[in-house]
C-alpha cells in the first residue's frame, strides 16, 4: 500500500504508508518545511496531524487539501502514515448544506404529495418539485466530480510536496 498512484493518473483518495522512523522525526521535518515553505503551499500542523494545501496565489475554489496523520507503530520505532485528499472545508460545508437543503425540500414535497393524494387533490406541483430536487442532487454530484477532476493536478503537487518532505523513508 505504499504507492498512492496506480498508473500515474489515478490518485487514491485515502492511503496508508509505513515509514521507518518514529512520528516525531517526520513531524519535525514538516515543521522545518513549514518554516521554509514557498508561497505556493500552505502547511498547518496540530499534534500528529498535518494539512497541506495550495497557497493563496494558487488556490482555486476546487483546490484540494491533503490531511496526514502520523501514528506510532512497533513501540514507536516506526510510523503509520494515513493520508486523505479532500476538498477545502468551506466548499465541503457548502456542499453538505446544499445536499441537506435538497433532501429536506424533497422530503417536504413528498409529504405534501402524499397528503394531497390522500385528500384527492392535485399533487402534480409536488411531483414536479421532487423531480427538480432529484435533478439538483445529480447536478451537485456531477459538479463535485468536475471539481475533483479540476483539482487533480494540484493534488499531485501536494503529493509531491509530501514525498519531498518525507524523503525516502518508507518500508
Amino acid at each position: 500500500m505504499n504507492n498512492h498512484f496506480h498508473d500515474g493518473t489515478n490518485l487514491r483518495i485515502r492511503f496508508e504508508k509505513t515509514l521507518s522512523a518514529p512520528p516525531d522525526y517526520f513531524l519535525e521535518k514538516f515543521k522545518k518545511a513549514k518554516a521554509a515553505s514557498s508561497p505556493l503551499y500552505k502547511i498547518k500542523m496540530l499534534d500528529r496531524h498535518v494539512w497541506l494545501s495550495m497557497g493563496t496565489s494558487e488556490k482555486k475554489y476546487y483546490s484540494p487539501t491533503l490531511h496526514l496523520e502520523f501514528e506510532p507503530i512497533d513501540d514507536g520505532s516506526k510510523t503509520l502514515l494515513r493520508g486523505l485528499f479532500g476538498p477545502e472545508a468551506g466548499l465541503w460545508t457548502m456542499f453538505m448544506f446544499l445536499h441537506f437543503v435538497v433532501a429536506g425540500i424533497f422530503i417536504m414535497f413528498l409529504t405534501f404529495a402524499y397528503s394531497n393524494w390522500v385528500m384527492h387533490q392535485s399533487y402534480v406541483l409536488d411531483i414536479i418539485v421532487m423531480v427538480l430536487m432529484l435533478v439538483a442532487w445529480f447536478a451537485l454530484y456531477f459538479f463535485a466530480r468536475l471539481n475533483r477532476k479540476n483539482g487533480m493536478p494540484q493534488a499531485r503537487k501536494l503529493n509531491r510536496l509530501m514525498e519531498e518532505v518525507l524523503g525516502n523513508n518508507d518500508t
